[in-house]
């Protein structure tokens, strides 16, 4: 199968895209719209109000221009089937309990900052009772199981689970990104100055993949599975970089601070901020020690001095403690990712996997040979953007 069979399978298809003013959505649809504009149809499900605020959101949120010019193959979830075995998953029971602790909160006359920080915590405390580490890759579960559940015989199902998406390596241009997640918010905090410690294993392999190269990946799973009817299993393809291309956190610490000292953010004053060294803790113990030392107890004696006072200090003792709490839940969400040891197939072997569809997109084989120019250049780019 070459390119052209690719672009051809596409070719008079409808196509529904779900979270369309999603980061990965929006380089999906504008891929495909390139390579085949002969599409039949695009639905694109986007939440709003009516159907003027959806209208408003397509055109504002949907529609991007540039101005200017792996793989392990894993069985699915099934209906019920948890990470750590333990039983009793049951997706309608779960909705029970959200629906019940909102309607509990909001009977309390509970303010939104306060029912939104429960809410997240009921998340992840039920996310990790099943086994998984944060309430996006449990509901991503559920979804998955649901789909099982829902199945037809004769319509094929391929899933992808991409590793930590980042921004894009080619197209639609270098280095396009939308807000801050994972890594892309650790890295921000450090240019701002604002980071200057952090837990992890410096031999730790963050398994991160361009945002192209995993919608290169999803063109090719729809084609590849487009007509085979009367498949019984889900297919499920892991796309990640660790096994072919692994970038240890060591790595983008490095590659972090050579960025910022060649291109130093600039501050509210118009200044440009000066970055130094980030003081890495190899493990959660030495972290709590170092938060406890250096955080726990001078906050200790502001509240003792601020009980003193006559509350005098009340105002930044609830800022120092509020920001103090951010950091040790921030810390708790990424705990898994940061000292996780094992890798996963990258997404050269994808494409072995599918040898007859080597050619078929050029971003497909373009190996990132040097985190560190896709890190510096790529991201500049994006960032002149």
């Amino acid at each position: 199968m070459e390119l052209g069979s690719v672009i051809q399978v596409l070719e008079n298809k409808t196509i529904l895209v779900t979270g369309a003013t999603g980061f990965l959505a929006k380089i999906f649809v504008e891929k495909i719209l390139r390579v085949q504009p002969n599409v039949k149809k695009l639905y694109l499900l986007v939440r709003a109000a009516d159907a003027k605020s959806a209208s408003q959101r397509l055109q504002n949120e949907c529609f991007v221009l540039k101005e200017w010019a792996g793989l392990n193959l894993e069985k699915p979830f099934y209906m019920g089937e948890t990470i750590n075995g333990t039983l009793g998953l049951d997706i309608e029971m779960e909705k029970k309990i959200v629906a019940e602790r909102l309607s509990e909160l909001r009977g309390k006359e509970t303010t939104e900052a306060e029912i939104t920080l429960t809410m997240k915590d009921l998340g992840i405390e039920r996310a990790r009772k099943y086994g998984w580490p944060n309430t996006y890759v449990f509901t991503k579960a559920m979804g998955e199981m649901l789909l099982g559940e829902m199945k037809e015989n004769e319509m094929p199902i391929v899933i992808l689970r991409p590793t930590i998406i980042t921004s894009t390596y080619k197209e639609p241009f270098p280095g396009w990104i939308e807000g801050l997640r994972t890594v892309d918010s650790l890295i921000v905090g450090y240019g701002k100055g604002k980071l200057t410690f952090f837990p992890g294993d410096l031999e730790c392999i963050l398994d991160l993949i361009p945002a192209d190269m995993v919608v290169n990946s999803m063109v090719v799973a729809m084609a590849a599975h487009a007509n085979k009817p009367n498949c019984r299993e889900m297919m499920i393809y892991q796309v990640g970089s660790s096994v072919s291309n692994p970038i240890k956190l060591e790595y983008i610490k490095d590659y972090s601070q050579s960025y910022f000292k060649k291109h130093p953010w600039i501050g509210r004053d118009g200044k440009p901020i000066k970055v130094g060294q980030v003081t890495l803790l190899t493990s959660m113990a030495t972290f709590h020690k170092y938060m406890a030392i250096r955080y726990l107890l001078p906050l200790k004696g502001l509240r003792a001095v601020n009980t003193t006072f006559c509350h005098y200090f009340h105002g930044m003792y609830v800022d120092l403690h509020r920001k103090i709490k951010f950091v040790m839940r921030m810390i708790e969400l990424y705990q898994p990712y940061l000292f996780f040891k094992g890798v996963t197939r990258g997404i050269l072997l994808f494409i072995w996997k599918l040898k007859e569809v080597i050619e078929i997109m050029e971003n497909m084989k373009d190996k990132v040979d040097e985190w560190k120019d896709t890190w510096q250049d790529k991201n500049e780019d994006g960032r002149n953007g």
